[in-house]
């Protein structure tokens, strides 16, 4: 038992940062206003020669193809007049692989949140296995991790964002098609490098903020359970006064009292 115990710990430690991390990344994954920032702060318009609102259009069809059961991506857009396929076949194909990353991204993120509302549900709340300040304290451990593995990843990647990228490419995708050329792949236009260093740091921060509320709560959790626990300590190690009948003294410590008056 005591091992099951300490494996679920464990998990939740580590499920925690997963789950904050991966939560940071669906919501930017799905958020059409970060798609739409990147096609005006990098002129993705006059790049790529197609009228922003059709680009606004197949940023809503990209987000929509994370989400559906499509297997390969298919835009159409208006181009001077002419309806032309927006990405070419190895865009096409490079898509795909960041689909599949996303999926994974996902069922991560769903995962995680299973462990976790699982191990606060079936330990804290109705098994009563451990403590709620044992909670607070293993959500302080897993916000650690998840700190330092967040905080190693943005200093690698302040130091020198395009090294970092480019190691981010080489693991995670199987091939080399992520490497587009920008004078002619669209995909690169609308959402260039800069674009994706925006939204590195974006993703850290929002991680961050999450990571920081569950340290004000468990924290301060810990903090004014400790205090009520110290008063309460308090009161109940202070001496209880006994009291005496009117004419009745107690002898001396260590002294036998007399015998009581034999009755005549």
């Amino acid at each position: 038992m005591k091992a099951v115990g300490i494996i679920a710990s464990a998990a939740f430690i580590i499920a925690l940062p997963l789950l904050l991390v991966t939560t940071s990344v669906r919501v930017a994954a799905s958020e059409v206003r970060l798609y739409e920032y990147s096609l005006r702060e990098y002129d993705a318009g006059e790049t790529t020669g197609v009228e922003l609102a059709e680009l606004d259009r197949a940023s809503r069809e990209i987000i929509h193809y994370f989400e559906n059961d499509a297997e390969e991506l298919r835009i159409v857009v208006d181009r001077g007049g002419e309806e032309v396929s927006l990405f070419n076949e190895r865009e096409t194909l490079h898509m795909v692989d960041v689909k599949d990353l996303f999926t994974i991204v996902y069922r991560v993120n769903e995962i995680a949140l299973a462990v976790v509302l699982g191990t606060i549900g079936a330990r804290y709340l109705w098994a009563r296995e451990v403590s709620i300040r044992r909670l607070a304290k293993e959500s302080l451990a897993g916000v650690g991790l998840g700190i330092a593995a967040v905080g190693g990843l943005a200093a690698f990647a302040a130091v020198g964002f395009s090294e970092f990228w480019t190691r981010f490419h080489e693991i995670a995708f199987p091939n080399d098609l992520w490497q587009l050329n920008p004078a002619t792949d669209r995909l690169i236009q609308m959402f260039p490098v800069p674009f994706w260093e925006d939204a590195t740091f974006l993703v850290a921060g929002a991680t961050l903020a999450q990571a920081f509320a569950v340290v004000v709560l468990a924290s301060g959790y810990l903090f004014f359970t400790r205090r009520a626990r110290d008063s309460q300590e308090a009161v109940s190690s202070e001496p209880v006064p006994v009291s005496v009948s009117p004419g009745h003294t107690h002898p001396p410590e260590g002294e036998i009292p007399p015998p009581p008056d034999e009755a005549r």
